[in-house]
């Protein structure tokens, strides 16, 4: 569930980030287009967070 919050979290603000910076935000080799890239790998390692979200889904309605 905390890697679930995380990534969500960092890809909301990576995108935030970036829409503020315009059009400075998206230069290749930036920190900001960086960070936006780094998000979204974490959103995927270990598990896609729409997998992680049918785990957390299945174990909650299993103990429920």
């Amino acid at each position: 569930m905390a890697k679930l919050f995380c990534t969500d979290a960092a890809m909301s603000l990576a995108i935030d980030a970036v829409q503020l910076a315009g059009d400075e935000g998206m230069l290749a080799g930036r920190p900001l287009e960086r960070h936006l890239r780094d998000a979204k790998a974490l959103q995927i390692y270990e598990g896609s967070n729409q997998v992680q979200r049918m785990v957390i889904a299945r174990d909650l309605l299993r103990a429920g």
